[in-house]
């Protein structure tokens, strides 16, 4: 199997965790406040939204790395721009944010760059280790 093809369920995966990361640490912001304070902050840390926060973004860096095996870097990381799109819906639909039209049209054109540069350039079928590094 094609390595991007093992990869792009991975990227998806990981861009969907960090985006969802965002909406459930302003659940708990939301819900705690936020204030510069040890007590406050340690209330902040313990709610179970920021919890949530803190372990989707964990879990998102593990399945960034299992990504990065298949793929290059210039690859991967254009693909966290679908977090704008993403973390748009997410908050339209959880938080009931209201997402003005030009908002969309700049979403429509990130997605449209994504595209591109997803299907452009030379692919190499797996990334090269360092000189004097072995697998």
């Amino acid at each position: 199997m094609n390595p991007h093809m093992k990869a792009l369920p991975l990227i998806v995966a990981g861009v969907l965790l960090n985006a969802f990361a965002q909406i459930a640490m302003k659940k708990a912001v939301q819900a705690e406040g936020m204030q510069w304070s040890i007590l406050p902050l340690i209330r902040l840390f313990l709610n179970p939204w920021m919890l949530l926060c803190l372990a989707c973004y964990a879990l998102s860096v593990v399945v960034w790395a299992a990504a990065l095996k298949f793929v290059s870097v210039n690859f991967a990381y254009p693909f966290l721009a679908l977090g704008f799109l993403a973390n748009a819906f997410m908050a339209r639909v959880v938080l009931g944010e209201s997402i003005p039209t030009m908002r969309w049209v700049a979403l429509a054109i990130i997605m449209a760059g994504v595209g591109l540069q997803a299907y452009s350039g030379k692919t190499e079928s797996s990334p090269k280790p360092p000189a004097g590094v072995s697998k």
